[in-house]
């Protein structure tokens, strides 16, 4: 049975639809600080980047140096962590981001005050 113009359009549109919307659902990898790493001044790295829940974020630094604990807005803006803050000192971490506000700091001391940290809005 061969399948008239009309259903071929509707077929090929339907299989648009599903890329496009496939395409929008999955999540994307950032790499933080880019090919510099978390850093000091990594502070403004998010400006002009747009993130949704489920993306994941890389962290790379030397262990030695550097960690990132996830705050909250309180902890961010004073640069202090909270006790029980998930903390992550692998060098290489990969956190997902969750709906809302998400923010992130380095533990070491006068670190965050140097600019490293960074707050994430994810749609």
């Amino acid at each position: 049975m061969a399948l008239g113009r009309g259903s071929v359009m509707k077929c090929i549109s339907v299989m648009l639809c599903l890329m496009v919307c496939l395409k929008t659902s999955f999540a994307t990898n950032f790499t933080v600080g880019d090919a510099s790493g978390w850093r000091f001044g990594v502070s403004s790295w998010p400006d002009g980047k747009s993130f949704k829940a489920g993306d994941v974020l890389e962290f790379k630094y030397n262990r030695i140096f550097h960690d990132v604990i996830v705050v909250d807005k309180k902890g961010y803006e004073s640069c202090t962590v909270p006790e029980g803050a998930p903390k992550f000192k692998t060098g290489d971490d990969l956190i997902t981001l969750k709906k809302g506000d998400n923010y992130f700091l380095c533990g070491f001391p006068f670190h965050c005050f140097f600019g490293m940290k960074i707050a994430i809005t994810a749609a």
